[in-house]
């Protein structure tokens, strides 16, 4: 039997009191507190090497959805060779077309203000036939691209760019860009009702963010309604407001970030000052 252990000499000392008991230490220690670093393939690269969907959406050519989706058609091609996924990582436009055309080299950022009119959809065609944006826009307008939808019954203020990436990042929720609706809706609704939706709303599953709502004018049943929201997910706001049993009669987007429809005509299309573009831009971020 092994004698008893002889006391400490001293007491014992204190642990410094911003170390856990459990904290790990040495190399342990050092792994968890790095963040977790992504992984190269995903990666954003800013300069060298970047993804064809990323240059051609720079280019002009689409959303880096639509060069994706070009890409799987098997309409993008480098060197005559079409390209496939996973497609290689390039440093430029050179060799590279679509449907047998060259790109054509990046130009200037360009941003222009758009009144569409109710009755037409937002995209380059139609399967049903229905009227697009496309057939309203002037003729000697480049290729541009519309920053998000608006639905073909919505009318209002839609922005057109030639640049996939500033079109990206401005659709993106991340980046805190508002717009404004005027909703014309029939059926009852109070002003506390709409204030509630400064907290969110979950509808049919689905969660909607920060919506700031006012009542302007009611005429009977018939009032219109103006909401500022930031994620613009699919029809949310005339899901919104028939959750509260209203009815959508009319709806307008009167502002997208700092660019309203002021002296904007429907159907009418202006550029957008380079001065005035990139204030904005610096402001994004």
């Amino acid at each position: 039997m092994k004698p008893p252990r002889p006391p400490r000499s001293g007491p014992r000392s204190a642990r410094p009191a911003d170390v856990k008991p459990d904290a790990p230490r040495g190399r342990r220690a050092a792994r968890v507190a790095a963040p977790p670093r992504k992984p190269a393939a995903e990666a954003e690269r800013e300069d060298g090497p970047q993804r064809i969907a990323k240059l051609l959406a720079r280019a002009g050519v689409g959303s880096r959805r639509d060069v994706e989706r070009m890409v799987e058609e098997g309409r993008i091609a480098l060197n005559g060779d079409v390209i496939v996924h996973p497609a290689p990582l390039l440093t430029s436009l050179d060799g590279l077309t679509v449907d047998g055309n060259p790109v054509a080299k990046p130009v200037s950022t360009r941003l222009y203000r758009f009144h569409k009119p109710a009755g037409c959809i937002t995209a380059a065609r139609d399967p049903k036939g229905r009227k697009t944006i496309y057939d309203l826009l002037p003729k000697g307008l480049p290729r541009v691209m519309p920053v998000g939808r608006l639905d073909y019954n919505t009318e209002g203020l839609l922005l057109l760019t030639n640049d996939g990436e500033f079109k990206r990042q401005l659709e993106l929720p991340a980046s805190g860009v508002e717009r404004t609706y005027r909703a014309r809706a029939f059926g009852d609704v109070s002003q506390e009702q709409l204030e509630e939706l400064a907290l969110g709303i979950e509808i049919d599953g689905v969660r909607y963010g920060r919506i700031d709502a006012n009542l302007e004018r009611r005429t009977g049943r018939n009032q219109w309604v103006e909401m500022t929201l930031t994620e613009g997910k699919n029809r949310e706001v005339r899901k919104v407001l028939e959750h509260f049993g209203l009815q959508v009669s009319r709806l307008i987007r009167t502002r997208y970030g700092e660019f309203t429809l002021d002296g904007l005509g429907m159907g009418d299309v202006d550029v957008v000052a380079r001065d005035d573009l990139f204030k904005f831009r610096r402001h994004l971020g």
